[in-house]
């Protein structure tokens, strides 16, 4: 199968994430490259002197490469972002952009097993060069690690029962298909709700996504120069709240320290108002309907270690 941009997603939020960057001249970050769409934009609103670094772990993204002397493709996970600027000789970037979640081709695709509208293989990696994919992880990982991973990534109220049917109908066949999945668990009779739920929670899983997320993240504060913009689009619950405690505290829990007269140490300044996609912007790409955009600005240089 071949793979062009055009049957990637159709960039959420575009102007206004973009517009969140207030784009001069200085160092950006796509953390997301995907088919290019928010990399093509960032481009052409850049001035010459200015560079932009683009992540992503897919093979596929690669075909979208952009021909401009101001681009640079990193082929990697946006968790390693501070060891790859490091390698570029980059001390500091201006903003990063990142829109998480799926892109539609990843579900669209009949032969990665990220949708249960086809009968696939279990793979769901994002990196099919590396890493556990699908059906490893439901052979390997005993009924209560799957019910926790069910349970916390899917947030499905009956994940210990779908953990426990896993654990038995694997005793005596390995289950290596979307189809099987579905039908050992419910059967013929299922709500795509809980299978959405099931799948995300055995991608997040596989692609180990919200650790890379929060890894990525804190390298970002560490990067980001005075007035550098932090802009994050978020599709479920789960990396939302991740987003807004960095944003809140500067730390994944959250938690605001003070120093010793009572005042907040909070390396980050939320920019403007949670941003949601217009009735318009749903209706011509449904993928936004549950997109939050949150933009955040470094209020002061810190020491990069």
């Amino acid at each position: 199968m071949i793979i062009k941009a055009e049957s990637y997603h159709i960039p959420v939020l575009l102007d206004e994430s973009v517009d969140g960057l207030n784009i001069h001249e200085g160092v950006y970050v796509d953390a997301t490259f995907g088919g290019g769409g928010h990399s093509r934009e960032i481009l052409s609103r850049m001035p010459q002197g200015a560079h932009l670094y683009s992540f992503d772990q897919d093979a596929d993204a690669e075909k979208n490469i952009i021909d401009d002397s101001r681009f640079h493709f990193v082929r990697s996970n946006f968790r390693y972002l501070k060891n790859w600027m490091m390698y570029y000789g980059v001390e500091g970037i201006d903003g990063l952009i990142a829109d998480l979640g799926v892109s539609s081709h990843h579900f669209d695709d009949e032969t990665r097993g990220f949708s249960f509208r086809f009968d696939s293989p279990l793979d769901m990696r994002m990196n099919q060069r590396a890493g556990k994919n699908a059906a490893e992880i439901l052979r390997d990982y005993d009924e209560n690690t799957l019910a926790a991973v069910f349970s916390i990534y899917g947030e499905l109220k009956d994940a210990r029962r779908i953990a426990r049917k896993i654990v038995a109908a694997r005793s005596e066949k390995e289950i290596k298909t979307t189809g099987e999945l579905i039908s050992i668990v419910w059967g013929e009779n299922y709500s795509k709700k809980d299978a959405a739920q099931l799948f995300q929670a055995l991608r997040i899983e596989v692609n180990h996504e919200l650790d890379a997320l929060k890894e990525m993240l804190i390298s970002a504060i560490e990067l980001l120069n005075a007035g550098g913009r932090l802009v994050v689009i978020t599709y479920h619950s789960l990396e939302d709240r991740i987003v807004k405690n960095i944003i809140k505290s500067g730390n994944i829990t959250g938690k605001v320290e003070q120093d010793f007269f009572g005042r907040r140490q909070t390396p980050l300044r939320e920019v403007g108002k949670m941003i949601v996609p217009s009735a318009e912007e749903i209706e011509r790409n449904p993928r936004s309907r549950s997109a939050k955009l949150r933009i955040a600005e470094l209020v002061s240089d810190r020491i990069k270690s």
